[in-house]
């Protein structure tokens, strides 16, 4: 349970002090991880042969599932997708709505959710202590994105082609991004150490 135990620990002693300001600190790290994933999402090249783009959201989910952990991960993931959902444009090159959900990249943004409890869960139990261990949890939350992304974009654009579609071109990208997430890790621990929740 590495990243719960040093996610509490981090937080200022006043924070800690009582229930309340343990569920505001916990909030606040949510809401910051969801933020850091739309902030990601800027980063968004369209491909014209597929309508999955390249975006830099799968480097942020991987990497607030391991600094926050199973639940509150998944939670930031999900609150993100609320904020799509509400019209927010945090989605990829801007965009936001329940036509983005239930459009050909819906199965990927569910994805995230999963991503990121997948990863916590598995930095909870000590996957984050060493780079290598780090990088393969992050890579099994990778393969949680792809169970529900390429299924859901199957129904679009047919079974056959799908994995060529929003699989395939995607790996050696992914690949990268999870090396740039584990080696940004103690990165993020060190802001989430010194850095008032309530700033983030």
């Amino acid at each position: 349970m590495a990243s719960v135990v040093l996610a509490d620990s981090a937080l200022p002693r006043s924070w800690r002090q009582s229930a309340t300001s343990r569920l505001l600190a916990n909030v606040a790290l949510v809401v910051a991880g969801s933020l850091l994933t739309a902030l990601a999402a800027r980063v968004s090249i369209p491909l014209p042969f597929t309508p999955v783009p390249i975006t830099g959201q799968t480097f942020a989910v991987l990497l607030v599932g391991a600094v926050l952990g199973s639940r509150r991960g998944a939670a930031s993931m999900a609150l993100y997708v609320a904020q799509g959902l509400a019209g927010l444009p945090v989605f990829a090159g801007g965009k936001a709505g329940l036509a983005v959900l239930l459009g050909p990249t819906g199965g990927y943004l569910v994805g995230f959710i999963a991503a990121a409890f997948v990863t916590g869960w598995l930095a909870e139990r000590g996957w984050d202590r060493r780079p290598l261990t780090t990088a393969v949890a992050m890579a099994l939350g990778n393969i949680a994105i792809y169970l529900f992304g390429v299924p859901w974009l199957a129904a679009f654009v047919g079974i056959e082609r799908a994995p060529l579609l929003g699989l395939v071109p995607f790996l050696p990208g992914d690949a990268l991004k999870i090396v740039l997430a584990t080696l940004a890790l103690p990165g993020a621990w060190w802001i989430v150490r010194r850095v008032n929740p309530a700033a983030l």
